[in-house]
């Protein structure tokens, strides 16, 4: 039954390509939405994000980072395997398990000391490595910029991330609320660099932010094109 909704799951985001032919079919709504998003962020998220900030002494903010970061691990090299990057993906298992155990829950980061890398993958970019197309361009409240495709990936990541994994909702919702206000604290004055129209340098940031994490940080370029010349 699960493989047969995940292929049904698939077959819709494939059919979506052939629908959606520009990248914003949706522009209207996922302009109100951005709208809502801000307004939110504005009135809630940044405030709270700022006085995290100031009240919390930066050994306990270093070593809560390293928590959040240390549970997606598991997902990160769980996917690393499924895009074929085995050698990545059991280094990621490896940072889990050792900052995990030796780490203290992961508040100490020490598989970086050991020079094991931090990658970051996700099962959009697994979806995209196995060709799965992205989709249309979509603003999901509270959530910010995504695509049909990231979307629905976030589904399996969720199972693979262990704070849901903990059978205790009161701390399970403590522990998300807290790695959603860090994340947001680490992203405090980015604000700053926007240029131009707001939605269009967030949508246009992602996307090729995305391309960017798919590819591995290798960026094509047509700089081969101008051999014949020489």
């Amino acid at each position: 039954m699960k493989v047969n909704k995940l292929v049904y799951l698939l077959s819709i985001l494939f059919l979506s390509s052939y629908i959606f032919t520009e990248t914003d079919p949706l522009k209207n709504l996922n302009q109100k939405t951005h709208n809502l998003n801000q307004t939110l962020d504005l009135q809630v998220a940044s405030p709270v994000a700022r006085f995290y900030k100031r009240i919390t002494p930066d050994f306990i903010e270093i070593g809560v980072t390293n928590f959040t970061q240390n549970v997606e691990d598991l997902s990160i090299g769980v996917n690393n395997i499924l895009q074929g990057k085995i050698k990545s993906g059991f280094s990621d298992l490896g940072r889990f398990t050792i900052n995990s155990t030796i780490g203290i829950a992961g508040f100490l980061d020490i598989a970086s000391d050991m020079g094991l890398e931090k990658h970051d993958e996700d099962f959009g970019q697994t979806l995209a490595v196995w060709g799965v197309p992205d989709g249309p361009y979509l603003v999901l409240p509270g959530l910010g910029p995504s695509t049909m495709r990231d979307t629905l990936a976030m589904i399996p990541d969720a199972f693979l991330t262990p704070l849901w994994l903990i059978d205790h909702d009161r701390t399970s919702y403590s522990l998300t609320t807290i790695d959603l206000i860090d994340t947001r604290a680490r992203y405090l004055g980015l604000e700053s660099v926007v240029i131009g129209d707001e939605y269009l340098f967030y949508r246009d940031a992602y996307l090729q932010s995305r391309q960017f994490e798919i590819q591995d940080g290798q960026i094509e370029d047509d700089f081969d094109d101008f051999d014949d010349f020489n």
